[in-house]
């Protein structure tokens, strides 16, 4: 039995209480643009995705954000930066902190969906109006992209949702680079159905509609490693690993092969200081091999403004409260060292 608690705006509604302003629509759709050809190959710069594993401050968030801007300035001829700013929670046993959309303030735990869909539109303008850098965000809850459409630069979709049919589907309609992790189980084949899925067009119900979609041809990967039954956790970032998964990518006749690859999860065994070691290890196979160089473009990097975590009650100002993060110091200095090796 299902309780009617409070109704939901619709899109229109939403977007209403907050939009871009012109101006920083204009930045949006450039960098939009951006992003799809360094995806396509057309432009070679290095992708960097880098931001809290959870944006659970908006104060903090977009000061992150800010120093971000002030790093992607100086490195743009190499690298284009995209903050990561994951407003939903994927849950393993379904408890603990599920994000902004569900509590819009972490310190009470008083679910508000309304409060918290407005609270994440305001959280991402503010981020590109004070940095002029638009972001991404993970689409957990496939019904919930239209609230966000007009914001982001970039969309994920994770391990535990990269099977499932409705994001595929939804992923198909996206217009900007939709990245699609390997499941939990880490299945190659998996991971390049659902790029195919979302790369051809689709017919569905969506919302209260009826939709058909044209396919995204900027559907790819992400390599984050993978769990097996016994809880071991096993990476797929090495040399072979992109080789292999590359010859397979290529062989499907995919549109535009690309690979980001998550420098934390199980790739990082969650050891976050890991990540570092792990991307100058991609770099460095870069310069070993053109088929890495070719098809991987960018990385995904856990970051925040102080080192570690904290509990989700916790009060230390631009700290994870989910998983460990990249504090900004080690994280601005390894952009630079990336910067500095391409």
């Amino acid at each position: 039995m299902f309780e009617k608690v409070k109704k939901i705006l619709s899109e229109e509604e939403v977007k209403g209480f907050s939009h871009l302003s012109k101006e920083c629509q204009a930045l949006k759709d450039s960098r939009d643009d951006t992003a799809k050809k360094i995806i396509s190959g057309e432009d070679r710069r290095f992708m960097l995705i880098v931001g809290p594993c959870s944006a659970d401050n908006a104060d903090a968030v977009c000061d992150y954000v800010s120093r971000l801007a002030k790093a992607a300035d100086k490195v743009k001829d190499k690298l284009f930066i995209i903050p990561r700013i994951y407003t939903n929670k994927p849950r393993t046993r379904g408890e603990g902190y599920k994000g902004i959309l569900h509590n819009p303030d972490p310190h009470k735990n008083v679910t508000d969906i309304l409060a918290g869909i407005l609270a994440i539109r305001e959280m991402h303008i503010k981020a590109i109006s004070e940095s002029g850098l638009s972001a991404a965000d993970e689409m957990l809850y496939p019904d919930n992209y239209h609230y966000l459409d007009d914001l982001l630069t970039y969309v994920a979709v994770g391990a535990r949702s990269s099977e499932n049919q409705q994001h595929r589907l939804v992923a198909s309609g996206v217009d900007v680079p939709v990245g699609i992790k390997n499941p939990m189980n880490g299945s190659m084949s998996v991971t390049l159905n659902s790029v195919y899925a979302a790369q051809i067009p689709n017919e569905f119900k969506y919302l209260d509609y009826q939709v058909k979609t044209g396919g995204n041809a900027y559907a790819h990967a992400i390599l984050r490693g993978s769990v097996d039954v016994y809880g071991n956790n096993h990476q797929n970032y090495h040399y072979e690993d992109i080789i292999k998964f590359g010859d397979m990518y290529r062989s499907q006749g995919l549109k535009n092969p690309a690979i980001i690859i998550d420098t934390n999860h199980s790739n990082s065994g969650k050891n976050y200081i890991e990540q570092v070691r792990i991307a100058h290890e991609i770099v460095n196979n870069m310069h070993y091999s053109d088929s890495i160089r070719d098809i991987v473009k960018g990385l995904l990097i856990e970051s925040y403004i102080e080192d570690g975590n904290q509990s989700v009650s916790g009060t230390e100002y631009g700290k994870s409260v989910t998983d460990s993060c990249l504090g900004w110091e080690k994280t601005e200095r390894l952009i630079y060292d990336i910067a500095d090796r391409l």
